[in-house]
């Protein structure tokens, strides 16, 4: 009977360690899939911010072709001073303005390199201008890096924020209190005719 009683309490203990044994897998497993989401949204976040940042610099540049522009343009029009001041008096947002307020800088800009536009057909000496020519080709170049920005950031929001509320990887987002990110929207200036007005 001893016999038995052992056999039976061995047959108890290697199921008591394959159950234990079972339940370590598990949760290791877990805490890897945790971990490895973690990273994974963490990374989002840094590619999202990286993106954002070369939003940054286009706008940057954009905003520093836009004031060379002016100066160019002053010499002939003298007297569409209230359109240059205008633009001279635009402040450029820091790095950790909000997308919203980094695509209303960008509508501003678009407005501006308009009006400029439009004094420039009224000056045809301006529009022959080589300086001016040039700054234009560098303005066509920025708008497609800028474009090329908002496409890679918008890209890599629309990733993060269906990471972050897809099931289970929403359990790690909730928990490391990640929020959506707002998309750099298109500028509402570009949504309807322009209608320029000095």
């Amino acid at each position: 009977m001893n016999l038995l009683a052992a056999a039976g309490l061995e047959g108890w203990a290697l199921a008591l360690i394959a159950i234990a044994v079972i339940l370590v897998v598990i949760a290791v497993s877990f805490l890897g899939w945790w971990i490895s989401t973690s990273n994974r949204l963490k990374r989002e976040q840094i590619k999202i911010d990286e993106a954002a940042s070369g939003i940054d610099v286009a706008l940057t540049k954009r905003f520093d072709l836009l004031t060379k522009t002016v100066a160019v343009v002053k010499g002939y029009a003298k007297h569409e001073s209230e359109t240059l001041t205008n633009v001279i008096a635009m402040r450029q947002p820091g790095a950790s303005a909000s997308m919203k307020e980094k695509a209303e800088f960008s509508t501003q800009v678009t407005k501006a390199f308009d009006s400029i536009n439009v004094v420039a057909e009224q000056y045809p000496d301006l529009k022959a201008n080589t300086n001016f020519l040039n700054l234009q080709n560098q303005i066509a170049e920025v708008e497609e890096q800028l474009q090329a920005s908002r496409r890679v950031y918008n890209s890599n929001v629309t990733v993060f924020n269906q990471d972050i509320v897809v099931f289970p990887s929403s359990l790690v987002a909730n928990h490391l209190k990640l929020v959506k990110r707002d998309f750099f929207e298109a500028e509402e200036a570009k949504r309807q005719d322009v209608k320029i007005e000095f």
